[in-house]
């Protein structure tokens, strides 16, 4: 059934149970399965009050994104799985789908926090309801609450 999976980990707690799901489904279907994180291109780093754009930071948060990716994957081989992992920079919905288009993954996995308000789900938005519209293959949502 599913052959690729690739799983969208961000290392909170909804990502940690999508974490644990993903691995439930490789070993049912013996997928191949990649970890991606994704970092905002620094572009986006850049704050709206006029804040600029640093290198020393911009390494920072490429180490701190590294380092969730690792995590990740060391929760998977720890657990007996095998894993690859991909550290992707730009907009997250798309560079998902992207990946998981070059990878021909049939399904993505990612976590996903009920928010507490409307205006916190209109603020924030839902990077799992973007990519149920964008991805080319079955997106499966694990839901904390």
């Amino acid at each position: 059934m599913y052959k690729c999976i690739v799983l969208a980990y961000d290392g909170s707690e909804a990502g940690q149970l999508a974490l644990l799901e993903s691995r439930e489904l490789a070993q049912w279907s013996q997928a191949v399965v990649w970890l991606v994180a994704v970092m905002p291109s620094p572009a986006n780093l850049a704050g709206y009050d006029g804040s600029i754009y640093i290198p020393e930071i911009a390494e920072r948060d490429k180490q701190r994104f590294q380092s969730i990716l690792d995590d990740g994957l060391r929760r998977m081989t720890s657990a007996g799985y095998q894993a690859q992992g991909e550290l992707l920079m730009g907009e997250s919905v798309h560079q998902i789908t992207e990946f998981a288009r070059k990878v021909q993954a049939n399904l993505i996995v990612v976590g996903h926090k009920h928010l507490e308000s409307w205006a916190a789900r209109w603020w924030r938005g839902s990077v799992s309801s973007a990519l149920i519209e964008h991805a080319h293959c079955s997106v499966l949502c694990v839901i904390t609450q």
